[in-house]
């Protein structure tokens, strides 16, 4: 094994896993995860939306024919967290800066991620050509 392959396998399990164990405080309505979708005025629909989302980022993330899309829906996700956290629910959230760090390290996977797997996004808009 290289070191690359290894990287990017690190990078893939944080993301995802990141991701999958904010699931259980969404779906199931974790008074901190209502207080939060409440004053963005997205709850319960943007809770369990995000949710729902995360989870499909996630999957697709961890398998390789796929990563690109996962990071390219986590890297989305992340930075729609970032932005609410810095305009509206600020750094430190309910005494805790833990959910703005998760979602800088999210998004800093994600983005490497989607550069490293950019080709299976890219090969989506090109041309297929047949053989004659």
């Amino acid at each position: 094994m290289n070191l690359k392959y290894i990287l990017i396998w690190v990078l893939r399990i944080v993301a995802a896993l990141i991701m999958l164990q904010t699931l259980y405080f969404k779906f199931t309505a974790h008074p901190q995860s209502v207080h939060l979708f409440t004053i963005l005025g997205m709850e319960p629909w943007g809770r369990i939306g995000t949710g729902v989302l995360e989870l499909i980022a996630s999957i697709l993330i961890l398998f390789p024919k796929t990563t690109g899309f996962g990071a390219a829906l986590g890297l989305s996700l992340m930075s729609g967290a970032i932005y609410f956290h810095l305009t509206r629910l600020h750094i430190v959230f309910d005494g805790d800066a833990g959910l703005f760090i998760y979602a800088a390290i999210t998004f800093l996977c994600c983005l490497i991620l989607l550069v490293i797997f950019r080709s299976q996004i890219l090969d989506m808009f090109r041309p297929k050509t047949t053989g004659s």
